[in-house]
């Protein structure tokens, strides 16, 4: 089984993907979210911190339209357009998880949709 996770409090897709997936009823694939702020369209944010931020934002309200929240996510990837801001972006990362953090990835790309520069995708698990 798999069900479509869509809301307007995070960016729409801007190809031909879905903001997340939802499947066999118990995982949620969440696609990667580029610091887009969903009322604009834009990316407004700057600094990596605010990328970062706006970007795990996306992130759970994804989570929230498919009754899930940042406590059920298992597993994260983190594309950087510089590696040079893997710390500044931790620092945030470490706002949105608490107790048992997500397994991650991180790496450097050569360039994100958008002229971002992070991107983060995200996998939880429901009961």
């Amino acid at each position: 089984m798999k069900k479509v996770i869509a809301t307007k409090q995070a960016p729409a897709a801007i190809g031909p993907y879905s903001q997340g997936i939802e499947a066999s009823g118990r995982m949620i694939f969440v696609s990667g979210q580029i610091p887009i702020n969903p009322a604009t369209g834009n990316i407004e944010a700057e600094t990596i911190e605010e990328q970062t931020r706006q970007s795990l934002t996306n992130i759970r309200h994804i989570l929230e339209a498919a009754g899930a929240d940042m406590s059920d996510v298992v597993k994260t990837t983190v594309l950087l357009a510089d590696i040079a801001d893997f710390t500044a972006m931790n620092g945030v990362y470490a706002e949105f998880f608490e107790g048992d953090c997500p397994a991650r990835a991180a790496f450097q790309v050569a360039a994100l949709p958008k002229g971002a520069r992070v991107e983060i995708e995200a996998m939880a698990v429901v009961d």
